[in-house]
């Protein structure tokens, strides 16, 4: 699937690896930016993209600096919709209990391109009855 790109720097999203899902997202920063522990903030990567209809990029966490650092995502995983223009940008929180230095090009995120279906409700007073029912929270036990 070839996707539409503009990069204020140059650099493009990249698989690092033949099995990667996700390309890395680089930091674009003037200067260096210190995350304090507990803190977040928003990390721009001069990138702007056009996804096709039925496309969403999912901003992730990258594992390495999760498990080493402590530094996530605000929210989780961000969602960049197929009708966004805008920059993305990546809102970084700082788990761990040091300051995190950000810099100029550091990869700080990755960005999955999914496809997705959008649903018709249709309502309705009874639901079909599953093996599983309404458990759920851990309702199957630590085995």
């Amino acid at each position: 699937m070839q996707v539409n790109i503009k990069s204020l720097t140059g650099m493009l999203p990249a698989y690092e690896t033949e099995g990667s899902a996700g390309m890395d997202l680089r930091a674009m920063l003037a200067e260096p930016v210190v995350l304090g522990p507990g803190e977040r903030t928003l990390v721009p990567t001069g990138l702007f993209i056009e996804l096709p209809p039925g496309h969403e990029a999912q901003v992730r966490a990258r594992s390495g600096l999760a498990i080493k650092s402590g530094i996530g995502l605000v929210n989780g995983i961000g969602t960049i919709d197929s009708d966004y223009r805008g920059e993305i940008k990546v809102a970084l929180i700082n788990w761990g209990k040091e300051d995190f230095v950000i810099r100029d090009k550091d990869r700080i995120a990755q960005m999955v391109i999914s496809r997705y279906e959008k649903v018709e409700w249709q309502k309705t007073n009874s639901l079909e009855e599953s093996q599983r029912g309404s458990g759920g929270f851990g309702h199957t036990g630590k085995e």
